[in-house]
């Protein structure tokens, strides 16, 4: 019993360190981003990810950039293709400059 007390509290300590580093890495944030039927939630993270995907940067290029691992950056591009609904780079690259374009001039 005492051994599956250390592994709950080893999981529940590598879950708080997970939190604390996304907080330190700014992925907690979100910003509500008008989409054509409606409003999505990405995070601050996940939008950095997705202006590097339309600038036509690969994961590996992306994961150096943003000081991250190419399997995290895997993991947003997968959760931008699921909370947008699309199934491809390009379309998220076609999402961000409609983003833009709906930006006002200032």
């Amino acid at each position: 019993m005492a051994a599956r007390s250390r592994r709950s509290s080893g999981s529940g300590l590598r879950t708080r360190l997970e939190d604390a580093a996304a907080y330190a890495l700014d992925e907690k944030g979100t910003t509500v981003i008008s989409s054509g039927s409606g409003s999505t939630s990405l995070t601050r993270r996940e939008q950095q990810v997705a202006e590097l995907v339309a600038e036509g940067l690969t994961n590996g290029v992306i994961a150096g950039k943003l000081v991250i691992s190419e399997r995290t950056v895997q993991g947003h591009v997968e959760h931008i293709h699921s909370e947008l609904g699309f199934t491809s780079r390009t379309q998220i690259a076609a999402w961000v400059i409609e983003q833009r374009q709906g930006e006002p001039p200032y």
